[in-house]
């Protein structure tokens, strides 16, 4: 049995972290934060310290950590069995699920359900349905992509192709599918619809461009575009959907539906990994034939619909409706917009953005003359580990400081969050301008 004492030298022995530089991490006098418990909003580490979630568990948990509505739908389907194939197998769980999904978007076009692992592979699904739809339904010309500058839609190798950002693209800018660059709807304008078979976007704000907030209207302007050249349209809501910005899913803002939306992080309340992809029945029948037509989708995983991860979406989608989730979002987002205006007079802060529960804070050096900080400075970085000591946990996007509380924090919370940051960003921020 492993004590207290010695988890921090075993991770530093053996653990290596996503988007890390594993060598800052594993010197002596790095002490990690270890979380052994969270409840409500806050988490709490190994040394008994209580942190507020300011990220929500890296964009995932909706209802709060221990929520027992969540808790005992996971251990009532753990008492009947954890996890079994889908291919060729089904289970109620499921099929309950994608029924309740489909059931979200009313009467809308979008009627099938594909379940996949995370973000990356519920975007993978959708570009790969695409592509394979256009080529074996008569118009095998379609191989094009369209995706947007600054755009980030996961890791897997189709899924980084469509990123528009040169660092998650790893050691090669030529990877995946070949995609053609977007920096606004105009662009559409340039491209040629015969050989494109879909664009894809971060709908209403880009999350890994630094919370960058799109257009009002600019969804809807793509909508009709794709409508009008018969090209998919598919949505990356994997950081948008389940509340998050004030409607159950972005599209719903400007009324869109889209030909295929990718589902993931909020899906399961932040409490297991779960995707899906949701399309049409028109896609779904240029899937079917014989099997030795070789129309069918050959994508899968172990863990696709793994029972338990359905048990626990079922049981997020029960909280939304129990604890009307939605309809008490207003008194929270306008609790953060408030809380946002007190950075607004520091003299390091450029701009601060926020659609919904998501909030994005543009550090910099100097604000007048506009001067950012040396990206080796890693100042958002810095800001975020000095917040440590006042109580919060979050993650920045570069020099962007990113507050996305979890749906269920309350105006309370979110305001403690804020303090939090921006106590932390003052004490660091003064003692660089003290250096100088």
């Amino acid at each position: 049995m492993v004590h207290d004492g010695d988890w921090s030298a075993l991770e530093k022995r053996h653990v290596w972290h996503p988007f890390t530089a594993m060598q800052d991490w594993c010197a002596p006098e790095h002490e990690p934060v270890m979380i052994v418990r969270g409840q409500g909003c806050y988490l709490e580490d190994a040394a008994g310290r209580r942190y507020l979630d300011g990220n929500s568990s890296i964009w995932t948990n909706l209802h709060g950590h221990g929520h027992p509505t969540l808790t005992a739908a996971i251990e009532a389907q753990l008492q009947r069995f954890a996890h079994t194939s889908f291919l060729g197998l089904t289970h109620p769980l499921a099929i309950e699920l994608a029924a309740a999904l489909v059931d979200l978007f009313g009467e809308s076009k979008l009627q099938r359900v594909f379940f996949s692992d995370d973000g990356s592979t519920a975007v993978e699904c959708a570009v790969r349905m695409a592509l394979q739809y256009w080529a074996q339904n008569g118009q095998p010309e379609k191989t094009q992509l369209a995706a947007f500058e600054q755009a980030y839609h996961g890791d897997t190798l189709g899924a980084v192709s469509l990123g528009g950002i040169a660092l998650f693209r790893g050691v090669s800018e030529r990877v995946g599918y070949p995609v053609q660059r977007l920096a606004s709807a105009a662009d559409l304008t340039k491209l040629d619809p015969s050989r494109l078979a879909a664009v894809v976007i971060e709908p209403l704000i880009q999350g890994a461009a630094g919370m960058r907030c799109w257009p009002a209207g600019m969804l809807k302007q793509i909508e009709s575009w794709c409508r009008q050249h018969d090209v998919f349209l598919i949505l990356d809501e994997v950081m948008t959907g389940f509340g998050r910005t004030g409607r159950m899913f972005a599209c719903q803002h400007e009324e869109v539906v889209p030909d295929f939306i990718a589902l993931a992080k909020g899906l399961t309340g932040g409490y297991l990994p779960l995707a899906a992809t949701l399309t049409t029945q028109r896609v779904f029948d240029g899937f079917l034939g014989r099997p030795e037509e070789g129309r069918t989708f050959f994508y899968g995983h172990s863990y696709t619909a793994n029972a338990l991860g359905c048990a626990a979406a079922l049981a997020s989608l029960q909280v939304f409706r129990e604890e009307r989730v939605l309809e008490r979002l207003p008194g929270k987002m306008a609790a953060l917009q408030a809380a946002l205006q007190t950075f607004d007079e520091l003299p390091w802060v450029a701009e601060t953005r926020q659609c919904g529960l998501i909030a994005g804070i543009d550090v910099v050096a100097s604000r007048s003359p506009l001067v950012g900080f040396p990206p080796e400075r890693f100042m958002g970085a810095a800001i975020c580990r000095a917040a440590r000591r006042h109580g919060l946990l979050t993650r920045p996007v570069r020099d962007t400081l990113v507050l996305m509380p979890p749906l269920a924090a309350s105006e309370q919370e979110i305001a403690a969050m804020a303090a939090a940051l921006r106590a932390a960003l003052i004490e660091v921020c003064e003692a660089d301008q003290a250096k100088r």
